[in-house]
């Protein structure tokens, strides 16, 4: 596996691609106290400038936690291509109409009785550290790499894969 740090476009774009493609990650907030407090919540988008948009109950435990502690760390995967993806950052929630409206999501009515529900919040996290593993030809060639490699004996060079930090 091969070292590629990116930075600026070329940072938001990588955690766009890997984020929206795996539209569900493990939020973790309140990362002071063991154990840490994970639950899978559904990506609206990453934005243009990389930030990523959730939407949440204001009346949730994580809401709750971020009003104390803004910094959250958010794991992605997506096993069916073997791309990963870890941010640390920090989350802002927002309660007024405009952004409810904008970031809205007809799928967000299984959770609310709609967008003028008085629970809907919207949260923002900032990337502030981030990670990616990611595979250059797809699941399939890695799979056949090391199948090779067992079956040869020889060791993988894993070379068809990318890790980095992603710097917004």
């Amino acid at each position: 596996m091969s070292t590629e740090n990116l930075n600026s476009a070329e940072a938001v774009k990588k955690i766009k691609e890997l984020s929206e493609k795996a539209k569900f990650c493990m939020f973790c907030t309140n990362l002071e106290s063991l154990p840490i407090n994970t639950r899978p919540m559904g990506l609206q988008e990453t934005d243009e400038s990389g930030n990523l948009w959730f939407i949440s109950s204001e009346a949730s435990n994580k809401n709750f936690e971020i009003k104390d502690d803004k910094r959250v760390q958010l794991l992605f995967m997506n096993n069916s291509d073997s791309e990963y993806l870890s941010i640390f950052g920090d989350a802002v929630i927002y309660k007024d109409r405009s952004t409810i409206e904008e970031k809205w999501s007809a799928m967000a009515n299984a959770w609310f009785d709609g967008k003028d529900d008085p629970n809907v919040s919207i949260i923002r996290v900032t990337p502030k550290d981030t990670y990616y593993w990611d595979t250059k030809a797809g699941k399939l060639v890695s799979l056949l790499s090391f199948v090779t490699a067992a079956v040869t004996g020889n060791k993988t060079d894993n070379s068809d894969g990318v890790e980095g930090n992603a710097t917004v």
